[in-house]
């Protein structure tokens, strides 16, 4: 596993989660405020300077409307395929 925040499975998370955000037709401001944050920590996270940490997963998953082990899912999967 990639010890660095900029590549490596972190990379296919915080693709996942741009994806997710972007299906769903909210920008980083509205992302944002379903979380009670700034719009910064969700730019931080999209531009991979910020690691989220499993609370914040799931957080994430039920401001964009995903059952959270459902988003994990999807993510295993990427990473699998990436093996």
């Amino acid at each position: 596993m990639t010890k660095t925040i900029f590549g490596g499975d972190h990379q296919h998370l915080v693709e996942l989660l741009i994806e997710t955000r972007k299906a769903r037709g909210l920008t980083q401001t509205e992302l944002a405020d379903r979380l009670g944050r700034d719009q910064t920590f969700i730019s931080l996270i999209e531009r991979r300077q910020r690691r989220v940490d499993v609370l914040e997963f799931i957080a994430f998953a039920e401001a964009l409307g995903e059952p959270p082990g459902k988003l994990f899912t999807r993510l295993l999967r990427r990473m699998d395929s990436d093996s």
